[in-house]
């Protein structure tokens, strides 16, 4: 005879959340080293047509923009759909962050917030995560 113990909620990695939250700030930092960069060399304000341009100069930049414009793509659609399902808190800024900042900010301080929401719902004991 097996005897089955129902599952606990998971309860969220707090190493885990703060390696997400040290890539949300990396993810700030660093793209917008090079948007400066960019800036610098291109004029004094970002031209956003010059900078799609210059992202699709050659093959492989061309190919770096549209796995990112896909793979950015599918996970925003993941993070509504997550955010909804564990009815957390902080989607606008996850959005916000993503389109203002960079994707490379806003996907990991999702991941911060869903870790942070899933160790709430584990002290709580719901079954939601």
């Amino acid at each position: 005879m097996s005897s089955t113990q129902p599952s606990k909620p998971a309860t969220g990695n707090p190493l885990l959340k703060w390696i997400y939250l040290a890539l949300a700030i990396a993810g700030a930092v660093l793209p917008w080293l090079a948007n400066i960069e960019f800036i610098r060399e291109y004029g004094s304000s970002f031209d956003l047509g010059l900078f799609v341009q210059l992202a699709n100069a050659n093959p492989a930049a061309g190919s770096l923009s549209r796995d990112l414009a896909i793979g950015a793509t599918a996970v925003v659609i993941w993070i509504v759909q997550e955010s909804r399902r564990l009815e957390m808190r902080g989607l606008a800024w996850v959005l916000l962050c993503s389109v203002t900042v960079a994707f490379a900010c806003g996907a990991p301080l999702f991941l911060y917030l869903r870790e942070r929401r899933l160790a709430e719902l584990g002290a709580e004991g719901s079954p939601l995560a």
